[in-house]
């Protein structure tokens, strides 16, 4: 049956079953048989299907992200607990070691993505990055100098760099538009937790010291370590792939209804996204050339640069005001706790609203505010402590809500597997270059004062404002000229052919504000 069906037709699968507005109104790929399974899915077992995979999919991948973070983070926490002295660290060295982490990390998230598009089970491919990253970070514990660190941290962007995309495109597998941001958020927010839960950690296992004659950040390193190889094996059992594999736990009416709903949010058939895979260095050109994804780069380096540069320096900020090493570690809990929160309930209600860009621009005033404080209170540090960490508290509350919010927004406005593979891949490298901004933001030197550090954050927050304005201003001009043409002069212009290549660029397609 022709798939071009009325605008009636259209308008009741979308508002009745699928519950989402960014969508295409031809060519949906689908028969009518199937438009009538959508548009008469009842509303309870919708929402009882997504429950069921909310349970079976965001918590694992939670936890991955939890110890992917620990692992790439903890260096701040080895650090403060006598790494630099035994591996005669002098100067900018452990910003190097630090920054050396997201050369191959920006370098292989594209390869590693599209790779990712084209396996059937990408539990297999994320499981062998977890466990791969998982020997290097017990490696780590090992080193006996400074270039082994350099070496293992290398290795370590390596291993990592397929994961937070390949997490991102899983979920733009499973999920809608109107889904995504809160799911995001809820794995995203195990990074927060991964600060506090790496404090804690950090705190516990450096009473190891001395034991079997290994020092207490070298049992950093390794414990944690294991416990990611132990991740990566059961990812391979428990990470959930594709509805297709899903035959234990769904059934055929549910894979069905996921299956048809994603056909139809991304306005093609499944032999259309087959056949953009064929194409994939098509795409990848489109993608390097497209100034779309360039610009949320920027929207996203208001977040990478100072939450990286926090991140790996928030115990050292605190050994600064005062505290003893240990405290530090654990006064690392409540900053992060607080971001972890604030992350949660920034995508819930913009995922109820489908509306991303107030959900990015908010949070960097918040993090402008928290940076204007530290700045202003750092030279006397010793007598504004509850200031200065409540500011910290702050900074961290304003930025956990980004990356989530970033992350929905592109790949809500990416149609196709390959596009989308790349694309988020591609986005993520380019914000990754704020991470090794972030690595020089705070210099030994400059203790505890951090002029450049909190200005550069400053800075880049409201960079990352100005983008997401400009963002949200060119989508909005873009829908309004779609929705300008009408079916008839679209077919008019264009062949099914054509419309199924064109993914994001479909004038049936509309980006997600």
């Amino acid at each position: 049956m022709d798939p071009r069906r009325s605008e009636e037709d259209i308008a009741e699968v979308k508002g009745k079953a699928l519950h989402f507005e960014t969508t295409t109104t031809a060519p949906l790929g689908i028969s009518q048989e199937d438009a009538d399974f959508l548009a008469n899915f009842p509303d309870d077992h919708r929402k009882a299907i997504l429950r069921k995979l909310d349970w079976r999919l965001v918590p694992f991948l939670a936890l991955l992200y939890l110890v992917a973070y620990i692992d790439r983070a903890n260096i701040g926490n080895a650090k403060i607990e006598g790494m630099t002295e035994d591996l005669n660290m002098e100067d900018t060295d452990y910003n190097v070691a630090v920054s050396i982490f997201f050369i191959p990390y920006i370098l292989f998230e594209i390869p590693a993505n599209t790779i990712l598009a084209r396996f059937k089970r990408p539990s297999y491919f994320i499981g062998a990055l977890t466990v791969s990253w998982g020997i290097v970070m017990t490696l780590t514990g090992v080193v006996q100098n400074y270039g082994g660190l350099l070496a293992t941290r290398f290795m370590l962007g390596v291993c990592e760099a397929g994961f937070f995309p390949g997490a991102i495109f899983i979920v733009g597998r499973w999920y809608l538009p109107s889904e995504t941001q809160f799911r995001i958020s809820l794995f995203y927010t195990s990074s927060a937790m991964a600060g506090a839960f790496s404090g804690l950690l950090a705190y516990a296992i450096a009473k190891m010291d001395g034991i079997a004659g290994v020092a207490g950040w070298r049992w950093i390193f390794i414990l944690e370590g294991i416990a990611s190889v132990v991740c990566g094996v059961a990812c391979v059992f428990l990470l959930v792939d594709s509805p297709a594999h899903s035959t234990r736990w769904l059934t055929d009416e549910e894979i069905k209804f996921l299956e048809l709903r994603q056909i139809v949010q991304h306005g093609n058939s499944m032999a259309a996204r087959d056949a953009e895979k064929k194409r994939k260095w098509q795409i990848l050109r489109s993608v390097l050339l497209d100034w779309k994804i360039y610009t949320m780069g920027l929207v996203f380096w208001g977040n990478t640069a100072p939450n990286y540069g926090l991140k790996f320096s928030m115990p050292q900020l605190i050994t600064d005001m005062g505290f003893e090493s240990a405290d530090a570690q654990l006064l690392t809990i409540p900053p992060y706790t607080v971001g972890a929160i604030s992350a949660m309930v920034s995508g819930m209600y913009s995922d109820r609203l489908t509306w991303r860009m107030p959900f990015i621009c908010v949070p960097l005033v918040v993090v402008i505010i928290a940076y204007a404080v530290l700045f202003s209170q750092a030279a006397d540090l010793a007598n504004n402590i509850p200031q200065c960490y409540f500011a910290l508290c702050l900074a961290c509350a304003g930025l956990y809500p980004v990356t989530p919010g970033v992350s929905a927004w592109n790949i809500n406005n990416l149609s196709g597997p390959t596009a989308r593979a790349q694309g988020v891949g591609y986005m993520n490298a380019i914000g990754a270059v704020g991470g090794i901004i972030g690595s020089y933001m705070y210099l030994d030197r400059e203790s505890p004062q951090y002029p450049t550090g909190y200005g550069l954050s400053f800075g880049f927050a409201a960079l990352g404002i100005v983008s997401a304005l400009f963002m949200e201003f060119i989508f909005k001009k873009k829908n309004r000229e779609r929705d300008q043409m009408s079916e008839a002069e679209i077919y008019e212009k264009y062949t099914e052919e054509q419309l199924g290549k064109m993914g994001h660029r479909s004038p049936f397609f509309r980006f997600t504000l």
